[in-house]
């Protein structure tokens, strides 16, 4: 059933039902702190990421020529893309060197051993 949200000027929409949290893994599955991995979720890949046990879930692909964040590290706060170096800021996305550029942030939630994602 779809939910019925209510947009910043006041306008109703509804949001598809097919959103909501949806189990992505197990527990066990999750990276350990300062790690990120990469979670596929039907035809689109997640980058999860542990920052001093802090979880974020984030799209996975690299603004700057698509690489896998997923298979990078966490330093200093930042997930950091393998390929080049490019770090975001997984609370919000934001690339550090310019915060105009940033990756969709998805809320994440752990309930019991089942890992879950809004999308």
């Amino acid at each position: 059933m779809p939910r019925l949200l209510t947009t910043k000027a006041g306008e109703k929409v509804y949001k598809p039902s097919m959103a909501g949290f949806v189990k992505i893994a197990s527990k066990a599955d999750l990276p350990a702190s300062g790690e990120a991995r990469e979670f596929t979720l039907g035809e689109k890949t997640l980058c999860v990421a542990n920052c001093d046990g802090v979880l974020s879930a984030m799209d996975n692909v690299c603004l700057h020529r698509g690489g896998p964040l997923g298979q990078g590290v966490v330093e200093d706060g930042k997930v950091i893309c393998p390929w080049h170096g490019w770090q975001y800021d997984p609370k919000t996305g934001e690339a550090a060197h310019n915060r105009a550029a940033r990756v969709v942030v998805y809320p994440i939630k752990v309930e019991g051993d089942d890992v879950l994602v809004e999308i």
